[in-house]
């Protein structure tokens, strides 16, 4: 793992790179089935000066009860709602999310990388049982961030001691049994950069316990590495060495028991009533990442048209430094410890304008209609389903509009330079309040334009006719700032 490290720092700092900087914040945490905790500040690293770009939270064992997961097919569950709650007030907007019954993956970006992030894809599938439950499993979100392919993939695989080799192979079929609707990127190892990450449950074998605690108590980490199970199956598995990993600089994240720091100290009920063992420390928790390999394109690549994508590396490289690789010991209400990595992503972009701009012509308010004023940037495939969305600053997700209009049926003018869009002086909220519009591609599946914050006036009217707040519409609510976030 330190040789991985030293490799990837003296990649990352290698030749002149002329490119941006972003930082990733990502979190796997097992959460036991229990309610969110009431602040995720610590977990989220809301006080670092450095915020970061893009948020990837990965959870497993969300709560999936009946009556629970019915309901969070039509809202979203208490745990997505608090990372919601928490980014959105920071302008960080929820791109997309994929859930399996306890798997749960949630990917935010900053408001102002919105439009530059497209081919956004999100699927699952289940190993659990033979592949029919998907208690067990991965979830994946995949997109381009700039023009470049990410793939973000959350598992919960196989447990016990025992089961190295069937976790191995849970991730084989993972890597192979999940695609998408792509030509340039169609599997999950085709992507640039894939994260792989999530409760994979590989234990620390041959070591006894107390020897495993000492070390922990010592914090003589370095003692345990080699008899990880993880780190004994990469090598010899062609597939886990293509990822990389930081050096396990922080104690076992598992198992704890409930709201302490303490490690397993109960003993457990097994079958006619024996006392089963203590649950031995480990490092179930990971976060891995691959680049993909840049070697030289074969015949066949050649012939399939993958030198075209082997130039597109070279003119557009990218680089990835772990800044930070941890767990954070202030959360106790699961056995697990959450783990969070910090990356820095350096890239040049293939793209730094948006398909889209627009703005909000005049002065906007629910006196008098209004106008929205757009311009394409360069082609793409616009739809009569395309619309324009008005969001409060700080809305939480795409479903979290005020009101939104129609790109071709609600036109008024057009010419080569820009296009007006009419928005009625019924669906603007009464009260005001600073907002932004966004375009939506329905073809691309994604906004593609976002203007800058505007200010919604006040309605005249309803201050002179002395309106009642209980009056006003609950869409006026969401502008003052009493969000419902979807």
């Amino acid at each position: 793992m330190e040789e991985n490290e030293e490799q990837t720092d003296s990649f990352f700092r290698k030749g002149n790179f002329d490119g941006d900087s972003f930082r990733l914040h990502m979190v796997t945490w097992n959460v036991a089935t229990v309610d969110p905790p009431n602040d995720v500040t610590s977990l989220l690293q809301l006080n670092d000066p450095k915020g970061p770009d893009l948020y990837v939270i990965g959870l497993q064992e969300v709560f999936s009860g009946p009556l629970r997961f019915m309901s969070d097919t039509m809202f979203d569950d208490p745990w997505s709602q608090l990372f919601m709650s928490t980014l959105a007030p920071l302008n960080y907007v929820k791109v997309s999310s994929v859930r399996l019954q306890g798997l749960l993956l949630l990917f935010f970006c900053k408001l102002e990388h919105l439009p530059f992030i497209r081919d956004i894809q999100a699927t699952y599938t289940r190993t659990g049982i033979y592949g029919y439950w998907g208690n067990k499993g991965g979830v994946c979100v995949r997109l381009s961030f700039y023009g470049h392919m990410l793939c973000f993939l959350n598992c919960h695989l196989a447990a016990h001691m025992n089961y190295a080799s069937e976790r191995v192979d849970e991730f084989e079929y993972i890597m192979d049994k999940l695609a998408f609707v792509s030509e340039k990127a169609p599997r999950i190892a085709d992507h640039k950069l894939v994260f792989w990450f999530g409760d994979l449950n590989f234990r620390i074998q041959d070591h006894g316990m107390h020897f495993v605690r000492s070390c922990i108590n010592e914090r003589t980490y370095s003692l345990l590495w080699s008899k990880d199970q993880l780190t004994m199956m990469k090598k010899k598995e062609q597939l886990l060495q293509e990822f990389e990993e930081g050096p396990l600089d922080f104690q076992p994240t598992y198992k704890f028991d409930i709201n302490s720091n303490n490690y397993d100290s109960r003993l457990y009920r097994t079958w006619f009533g024996f006392n089963g063992k203590k649950r031995k420390p480990a490092w179930t928790d990971r976060i891995l990442w691959r680049l993909r390999p840049g070697n030289p394109p074969t015949e066949e690549e050649e012939e399939n048209g993958a030198l075209e994508g082997k130039e597109e590396e070279e003119e557009f490289p990218l680089k990835i430094r772990q800044d930070s690789y941890t767990c954070n010991m202030e959360y106790s209400i699961s056995d697990h410890k959450p783990v969070t990595g910090v990356f820095t992503l350096e890239l040049k972009k293939m793209f730094d304008a948006p398909l889209v701009r627009l703005k909000a012509e005049g002065e906007w308010s629910a006196d008098i209609d209004a106008v929205v004023l757009y311009r394409p940037m360069q082609p793409f495939p616009s739809s009569s389903w395309d619309w324009i969305g008005l969001f409060k600053v700080g809305f939480s997700s795409m479903k979290d509009y005020i009101t939104y209009t129609w790109v071709k049926d609600d036109e008024m003018n057009s010419d080569e330079e820009a296009t007006q869009v009419f928005v009625s002086k019924e669906e603007i909220p009464v009260r005001g309040g600073e907002c932004v519009l966004c375009y939506y591609s329905s073809v691309l599946e994604c906004i593609i334009g976002v203007s800058e914050p505007f200010q919604v006036v006040a309605s005249k009217v309803a201050i002179e006719e002395g309106y009642a707040p209980e009056r006003i519409k609950g869409l006026d609510k969401i502008v003052e700032g009493e969000t419902f976030y979807n």
